[in-house]
C-alpha cells in the first residue's frame, strides 16, 4: 500500500510501539487518529506527528477496556477523518510474572480487558467501517512472542495473546475474499515502559528497541499490492 496520504488508527500511540510507529508514519505523510488513555502525552505525540509532516492528526482519550467508549471513540474517529484506510492495534499491558492463584482478579480482569478484548471491539466497528467502504483496507495487530510461545508465569498475558492469535486467523479466514488485509507482528522483549508500570523491572539491554520494532511495521505496511506478509517475527 502507498501510506502516504491514508489514514491510520494507531491504538497505544501515547508511549511505547504506537508512538514510534506514530511518527514513523507521519514522516511518510500519513493522517493519523491516536488512541490512548493519556491525554497529555498523546497532545505531545500529536505535536511531534505535525513537525514530521503528518498532514492531520488528531487524538481521542480512549480506555480500550471499555466497549461503550471504544464506540464512541471509533465514531468521533470517523466523522473526524470521514475515510479510514489502516489499524494498528498496538495498546496493551504487562501481566507481572505470577502464579495464576497469585494474580489478582483484577490484574487477570485488566488484562484480558486490554490486551484482547479492546482489540476486538475496535477492529469490529472499524471493520464495519471498511466494509461499507470497500476499499483497501489492512487491520494490523501487534501481539507479543507470547502469542506463540508459552512462557512461565505468563499465563493471563498468554492466553490473551493466544487470544489475539486466534481472533487475527480467524479474522483474515472471514475477510479472505474482501479488500481487508489482516496481519500480525509477534516481537519479543521491547525497550518500553510496559514493564516498568507494574512494578516489574528487567534488564532491557537486550531488548527490542520500538523505533527498530515501528520500522519493521511501516515496512509490512508499504509492501506492493501484489505481496503480503501474513506475520512477521521479531527478536533481538
Amino acid at each position: 500500500m502507498i501510506l502516504k496520504g491514508k489514514t491510520t488508527v494507531v491504538t497505544g500511540a501515547s508511549d511505547g510501539i504506537g508512538k514510534h510507529v506514530a511518527l514513523k508514519l507521519a514522516a511518510e505523510g500519513v493522517s493519523l487518529a491516536l488512541v490512548a488513555r493519556n491525554e497529555e502525552r498523546l497532545n505531545q505525540v500529536k505535536e511531534e506527528c505535525l513537525k514530521l509532516g503528518s498532514p492531520k492528526v488528531e487524538y481521542f482519550v480512549c480506555d480500550i477496556s471499555k466497549r461503550e467508549e471504544v464506540k464512541d471513540t471509533v465514531n468521533k474517529i470517523i466523522t473526524t477523518f470521514n475515510s479510514v484506510d489502516i489499524l494498528l492495534n498496538i495498546a496493551g499491558i504487562w501481566q507481572k510474572l505470577n502464579l495464576l492463584e497469585d494474580i489478582s482478579d483484577e490484574e487477570i480482569e485488566n488484562v484480558l480487558d486490554i490486551d484482547l478484548k479492546g482489540m476486538v471491539y475496535i477492529t469490529k466497528y472499524l471493520i464495519k467501517h471498511f466494509k461499507e467502504e470497500d476499499k483497501d483496507a489492512i487491520v494490523l495487530n501487534v501481539s507479543s512472542r507470547s502469542g506463540v510461545t508459552a512462557q512461565e508465569g505468563q499465563n493471563i498475558y498468554t492466553a490473551a495473546k493466544w487470544g489475539v492469535t486466534g481472533f487475527t486467523e480467524s479474522l483474515k479466514a472471514d475477510l479472505k475474499s474482501s479488500k481487508i488485509r489482516v496481519t500480525s507482528v509477534f516481537q519479543g522483549g521491547t525497550n518500553t515502559e510496559m514493564f516498568n508500570k507494574t512494578g516489574e523491572h528487567f534488564n532491557q539491554d537486550k531488548f527490542i528497541k520500538p523505533e527498530d520494532l515501528a520500522d519493521v511495521i511501516v515496512f509490512m505496511l508499504s509492501r506492493p499490492p501484489q505481496i503480503w506478509l501474513h506475520d512477521v517475527r521479531v527478536e533481538y
